[in-house]
């Protein structure tokens, strides 16, 4: 194992904490929901570490809650929260979304283990199916919670981009959605460099992941610089 988890995980958190600490200054909920998504990353990150090391079954199911389930649309629904400011709408779909994420613990927690033969120099990604016994609704809703993260996340962070330059305002608000839905999009793709047996590549696009997110972050909630204001003429 490389020691890029390592890296994901620190960064991650750091991310984490930067994002809810902006929250209690200004609020917001999309601010709350990012933050939790991004806790469910840093797990996800700092299960791989754990892993890497030595196994243990728990551990592997965390992941997969964390890292495979919930990551994704909890960072998503942030965006929504953002994006949605009239009506109930957005209040509604986290409700449902932490009913779905409740249903997902439960069902994680219940799965069988079917074996505790683990390589600790593969991927989690790459033996899980071995280990867990997944049932249909654990499959479906794995499935529907990347769907709905990757498309609000990502769809929203363009979206918010487009806005802005059709505006031709908040420059640093445009570049910075666009690099959180490049970031969003590095994790989304992981799993496509698993099954091409790039596994140090899996590891490098979880961080570079974090790596364009919290840029894009920063980027995006950098303070405009104050106008200069024209000194009075002297008399």
């Amino acid at each position: 194992m490389t020691f890029f988890p390592y890296l994901s995980t620190t960064l991650t958190f750091i991310f984490a904490a930067a994002v809810f600490n902006r929250y209690r200054q200004r609020s917001g909920m999309h601010l709350l929901l990012w933050a939790i998504g991004l806790v469910f990353y840093g797990l996800g990150t700092l299960s791989e570490v754990i892993l890497g090391l030595t196994f243990n079954p728990l551990v592997l199911k965390l992941w997969y809650l964390t890292g495979a389930m919930l990551t994704a649309a909890w960072l998503g629904m942030g965006t929504v929260f953002l994006l949605i400011r009239k009506g109930n709408t957005a209040k509604t779909l986290t409700w449902v979304l932490a009913a779905i994420s409740l249903l997902a613990l439960g069902l994680i927690v219940a799965a069988p283990v079917l074996s505790t033969s683990y390589d600790v120099s593969a991927p989690a990604s790459e033996q899980y199916k071995d280990i867990i016994s997944r049932n249909g609704l654990m499959i479906f809703l794995t499935i529907l919670l990347n769907i709905y993260g990757t498309i609000t996340m990502v769809g929203g962070a363009i979206y918010s981009a487009f806005l802005f330059w059709r505006k031709k305002v908040l420059a640093n608000r445009m570049f910075g959605n666009i690099l959180i839905a490049a970031g969003a999009l590095a994790p989304a793709m992981a799993g496509s460099f698993v099954k091409a047996g790039l596994v140090d590549v899996l590891y490098v696009s979880e961080f570079v992941g974090a790596v364009l997110m919290y840029a894009g972050f920063i980027l995006a909630t950098a303070a405009r610089p104050e106008p200069a204001t024209t000194a009075a003429p002297a008399d």
